[in-house]
């Protein structure tokens, strides 16, 4: 996006980690130009679950996770989970965390790419920031696995601020009998399975011992 990153939305973050302990991006530096992007993350941490981190206008990737992971099915309203807004480099970040930091465990990059913002209210655009502020926003994801519309909508369900749905617009994308979370578990950065990274990484670190 070319903005200069709002250092104050990563102070969650940096707190929440030690980062002389793990190897997840301290965030020092805003987008490179050109159009937003979005990750997603598979996370073998104290539960499995998927993060889903989209770019926005001040530089951060802001995130949630989801339990079930994202699906292709207009019908599947998953439970999305706000959590801090992470750095942008964290966008390319892959490896374990270790076990007594925060979210330690195995990241891959399980999907990627550029995104279209969508977001409107009463026929007229919004920022993705002023559309997640008002708890509805729409996307359109060029992803290796997720295509096409995806909305994100605020519920605070159970009475949480942070739980939000994560639904699959009913387009020409949408596949209910696909299921990518099951039938493509690899990395699209390294082709690692979370259980082949987590195996990759102690070899790494037996051999440098």
């Amino acid at each position: 996006m070319g903005m200069d990153i709002d250092f104050d939305k990563l102070r969650e973050y940096k707190g929440k980690r030690d980062f002389s302990k793990t190897p997840e991006p301290a965030g020092k530096k805003g987008g490179e130009g050109g159009a937003p992007v979005f990750v997603i993350q598979q996370h073998d941490a104290s539960h499995m679950h998927w993060d889903f981190r989209l770019e926005t206008e001040s530089g951060v990737l802001v995130s949630w996770a989801v339990p079930k992971g994202p699906s292709t099915d207009p019908s599947n309203k998953r439970l999305a989970v706000r959590t801090e807004d992470h750095p942008l480099e964290y966008a390319r970040f892959e490896g374990v965390i270790p076990k007594d930091e925060y979210g330690g465990g195995t990241v891959i990059v399980w999907d990627a790419g550029e995104f279209e913002n969508r977001s409107e209210k009463d026929g007229r655009s919004l920022s993705l920031e002023k559309a997640l502020d008002k708890g509805h926003a729409r996307v359109w994801l060029k992803g290796s696995k997720l295509r096409g519309g995806y909305s994100l909508i605020h519920t605070r369900m159970r009475g949480d601020e942070r739980n939000w749905l994560f639904i699959k617009e009913d387009d020409e994308e949408a596949d209910a009998r696909r299921n990518p979370v099951s039938t493509e578990p690899e990395s699209v950065l390294s082709g690692l399975t979370v259980k082949e990274m987590a195996e990759a990484m102690a070899e790494r670190e037996g051999g440098a011992s």
